[in-house]
């Protein structure tokens, strides 16, 4: 049941892209403090935030690096009745150079315009380093978790960035389809934003979705066969529900 339950709650926090940060008040001690922040998975499958230094829950972190982050399913009309996720994690900022490169070019597929304010001003990569999970999948579906996070193989060993980039450069129309299959808005022209080993994310102006593949991929010649699999279907595989 864990098992599932850990595959459900990775869904979530793939299909999500934002959710609320609590930290320890620095300015009013003993209080929580919530704040919404947008994040990103990074190659070991932990939430990646970008984050000013002038913010409070940037002066909260400092201070205490406990957090949590809840997530839930978007555009729900019972929050109760749906999927929700909390982590509970230690916030660590980037210094490495390496890892700060590699993070930042992953969250900027994800992210267009966080590029102009994070060349502008005092933003800084934090990761969200876990410690435990706590799943409800709905009424009585409660579970704590030990693992949810999984690695991205595509991420880790360079080769998620030219997927997306051949996607976005060469099959256009490809994508336009999974949109159109997965029942996607149409306003714009979506892109592919990431790749990893159960999905992939697209792009469609500042809305983020992710959709499963028809069965987990192991390496590039697999997601190749499952992107040319998608693009010839006519309607979604019944083992994998995309996220709209």
């Amino acid at each position: 049941m864990s098992v599932k339950a850990g595959k459900h709650a990775r869904e979530l926090l793939l299909k999500e892209y934002r959710g609320v940060l609590s930290t320890h008040s620095k300015a009013m001690p003993g209080f929580p403090f919530g704040s919404v922040v947008p994040y990103c998975l990074d190659a070991e499958g932990r939430p990646l935030i970008l984050i000013s230094r002038i913010a409070q829950h940037t002066h909260n972190l400092g201070q205490d690096a406990k957090c949590s982050l809840l997530v839930g399913e978007r555009g729900a009309e019972d929050v109760q009745a749906v999927g929700r996720l909390t982590l509970l994690a230690e916030a660590r900022q980037l210094h490495d150079e390496d890892e700060i490169e590699a993070a930042a070019q992953r969250y900027y597929r994800f992210f267009t315009q966080s590029r102009d304010y994070h060349r502008a001003h005092d933003f800084d990569f934090w990761r969200l380093e876990p410690v435990r999970w706590r799943f409800i999948g709905g009424f009585g579906a409660i579970h704590w978790l030990e693992q949810v996070a999984l690695a991205n193989p595509f991420a880790t060993d360079g080769s998620e960035a030219s997927m997306v980039e051949h996607m976005n450069d060469d099959h256009a129309s490809a994508i336009a389809h999974y949109v159109e299959l997965a029942g996607l808005p149409q306003h714009e022209p979506a892109q592919m934003a990431g790749v990893d080993s159960e999905g992939f994310h697209l792009r469609i102006g500042q809305s983020l979705y992710w959709l499963p593949f028809p069965a987990p991929c192991g390496n590039p010649g697999a997601v190749r066969q499952a992107l040319v699999q998608l693009a010839r279907a006519e309607s979604w595989p019944t083992n994998g529900a995309p996220s709209a």
